[in-house]
């Protein structure tokens, strides 16, 4: 931005004879809420007349008083650096800082601190050495316990108010889906985060009930530490206490984060476990994956918003669309390591290799089959290899048979899920009401669901479900006549969306068929980075 471009008392404030102190020249540094005027030995902060929903600072009496909780605040972990604010002033043509006229805005006044000893200068250069990250753990750690916390500020960690929070991050990133992240980011972001706030309601009560949930810095970065004689922890949350009200463990996962995102995963866990070992804090892990998926979804939403900003060069743009994308991907990449159950809902036709595939599935990924034709013969007290053959629909396959047998399986699934085990459920699943009721119940425990339909041609049903007849080792009881049968009434899977359904050509050989699974449902797990220049390309 030129500095015709510029509100007129910032591009005064460009002038070194402006400032009541020797200034050689002005460096002016824009984030997306402030200007940044770096003059001399000093620092001035000014607030954008902005109302971005989560801030407003549209008011010359918003940004004194956001200045003046930016001192205050900030105070707490850089005391020397924060000086006070100061008033800009205008007297007929002519601006200053502190100077006699009317007071047209205000500033935070800061001494500036040394370029390169800031920790993201440092780790550039291969400078920040693992004590110094011990160091910092100690300071955030002692600073987390003499922070304010009360009952108002533990309701920041309830489960209620994290969901509320991710349920913002989605809202709010949804017109970048297709621009900075990929449809199957987001749907396994979106049902990662779902499942494993299902499961683990408890353990966010624990840590309100254990005083974790604290008045904290809330932007814990890298770029915000600065290594001087005391560590200066600086450019904290001043303008919405959401932001900075919260559990330490988030505060820590920030910090972990954005070490994770600049290759140096080795610090992290270095300051992740000195935090942990001077705060004492025992259940930290249990949440810290949790807190770093949600730390680098922020990077990737708020880096996102950039793109949109007119102001920005096109330059910058560009480097905040690949940030975004490799943070995005590495909110994927945490998310893979939430301990949540995964369910398998087979489905097709009789003859189209359900089961066989389901079974090599399992093996490959530690799953229990819970298999349709097992279940239903045990409701009949019959052995699982005795045949009952009849028409379609009737004896043991009647409507009411087959509504008590999905009704076992869900049941059965829901209690091994429950129990943290992964579950394959090897039945046609033909309807779609069925369907739903399995994916219902998996959202109900805390897992991740797919459905993985098989399909064949005609000719290699008919082959397979001959062969099946003199198979003694085979439990199903479907023939032809079932196949064809089926295959009127079907109802195709369209309800799904394509992260969540799995289409498998059965036909070739079965070690080929599985491995196409795997791949298949691997890439769902773990997709892959968002391709940033496909985009520019098109």
């Amino acid at each position: 931005m030129t500095s015709d471009a510029l509100p007129e008392h910032i591009a005064a404030l460009l002038d070194p004879t402006v400032y009541p102190h020797p200034v050689g020249e002005v460096e002016l540094v824009q984030t997306h809420i402030s200007y940044v005027l770096l003059a001399g030995e000093m620092v001035y902060k000014i607030k954008k007349p902005l109302d971005l929903g989560f801030l407003n600072f549209t008011t010359l009496r918003r940004r004194h008083y956001y200045c003046r909780q930016e001192v205050i605040l900030n105070r707490r972990l850089c005391a020397h650096t924060y000086l006070g604010v100061v008033p800009i002033t205008r007297q007929a043509d002519t601006f200053a800082i502190g100077g006699r006229g009317k007071v047209i805005d205000y500033a935070v006044q800061m001494r500036r601190l040394p370029a390169d000893q800031m920790m993201d200068r440092l780790l550039d250069d291969g400078k920040l050495e693992p004590e110094m990250v011990d160091q910092l753990a100690e300071t955030i750690a002692e600073f987390h316990a003499r922070s304010e916390t009360s009952k108002a500020i533990e309701t920041f960690g309830s489960p209620k108010t994290i969901e509320r929070n991710w349920t913002e991050n989605f809202e709010q990133s949804q017109p970048y889906i297709g621009r900075t992240l990929s449809n199957w980011q987001a749907s396994l972001l979106g049902e990662s985060v779902t499942a494993f706030m299902t499961r683990n309601r408890e353990r966010f009560h624990e840590r309100v009930r254990s005083g974790r949930i604290r008045d904290c810095h809330g932007d814990l970065r890298a770029s915000a530490v600065c290594f001087t004689d005391d560590i200066c922890v600086y450019d904290c949350i001043e303008f919405n206490r959401r932001f900075r009200y919260g559990d330490v463990a988030s505060e820590v996962a920030f910090l972990a984060m954005d070490l994770d995102r600049r290759g140096r995963s080795d610090l992290a866990e270095r300051f992740v476990s000195a935090y942990e070992r001077v705060s004492e804090d025992a259940t930290l892990r249990h949440v810290l994956d949790f807190y770093l998926c949600y730390r680098a979804y922020v990077r990737g939403k708020v880096n996102s918003f950039q793109i949109d900003e007119p102001e920005i060069p096109e330059q910058a743009k560009a480097a905040a669309r690949e940030t975004a994308h490799t943070a995005f991907a590495l909110a994927c990449e945490y998310a893979g390591r939430f301990d949540v159950p995964l369910l398998i809902v087979m489905t097709g036709l009789s003859g189209t290799g359900k089961s066989a595939v389901a079974t090599r599935l399992a093996s490959a990924r530690g799953m229990h089959v819970i298999a349709s034709d097992v279940v239903r013969k045990e409701l009949a007290g019959i052995p699982a290899s005795e045949h009952r053959y009849a028409g379609y629909q009737q004896g043991l396959y009647a409507t009411e048979q087959t509504a008590r047998t999905y009704a076992a399986l869900i049941d059965r699934a829901r209690s091994s899920l429950s129990s943290g085990q992964s579950v394959i459920l090897d039945a046609t699943f033909q309807q779609r009401s069925q369907r739903a009721d399995a994916f219902a119940m998996a959202r109900d425990v805390g897992a991740l669901a797919f459905c993985v339909e098989t399909v064949a041609d005609d000719e290699i049903v008919r082959q397979r479900l001959a062969e099946r007849e003199h198979d003694p080792t085979t439990r199903s009881d479907a023939r032809w006549e079932t196949y064809v049968a089926q295959r009127r009434v079907y109802e195709p899977v369209n309800e799904l969306n394509d992260w969540q359904h799995l289409r498998i050509d059965s036909v070739g050989l079965l070690d080929d068929v599985v491995a196409n699974t795997l791949s298949a449902l691997s890439a769902r797990l773990t997709p892959e980075p968002f391709d940033t220049a496909s985009v520019e390309r098109h």
